[in-house]
């Protein structure tokens, strides 16, 4: 799924966007600050979202709160159970933190399919798209 978004967003109609990609581990409130967007993905386990990007929102949250209002945002999630916890955990902290949903969300459940992939695909350029200057 994640190679999917990362084709959609650089795409060759995708101009003026610089993609940059970090593991959910790794980002710190300065990458949140750095970026004018964000594509969010991860497994769904015991639905809720993955303890990794949890982790990211948990440290940098409040240094980003105001900082990055109002930047688009899309999310894709993959899992074996319901997705349910963790879209309203993803919905909670986003619009907490007032940022704007560029596209809907691709859930995929079990091994993604052809049309989760061409949604991931679209996912990436949709969000790409908004930051084109």
């Amino acid at each position: 799924m994640f190679e999917a978004v990362l084709a959609g967003a650089t795409d060759p109609e995708i101009t003026d966007v610089e993609v940059i990609r970090r593991p959910a581990l790794s980002v710190s409130a300065s990458d949140f600050l750095d970026a004018d967007g964000y594509v969010l993905g991860c497994p769904v386990n015991l639905g809720y979202i993955a303890g990794a990007l949890k982790h990211a929102f948990d440290t940098s949250y409040y240094q980003i709160l105001d900082a990055t209002r109002g930047r688009p945002f899309g999310v894709y999630l993959h899992g074996n159970e319901g997705a349910e916890g963790a879209v309203r955990a993803i919905d909670s902290i986003t619009t907490g933190l007032g940022w704007t949903k560029a596209a809907e969300y691709v859930i995929a459940s079990n091994k993604p399919d052809t049309g989760a992939l061409a949604a991931c695909r679209e996912l990436g350029g949709v969000v790409a798209a908004h930051l084109m200057s």
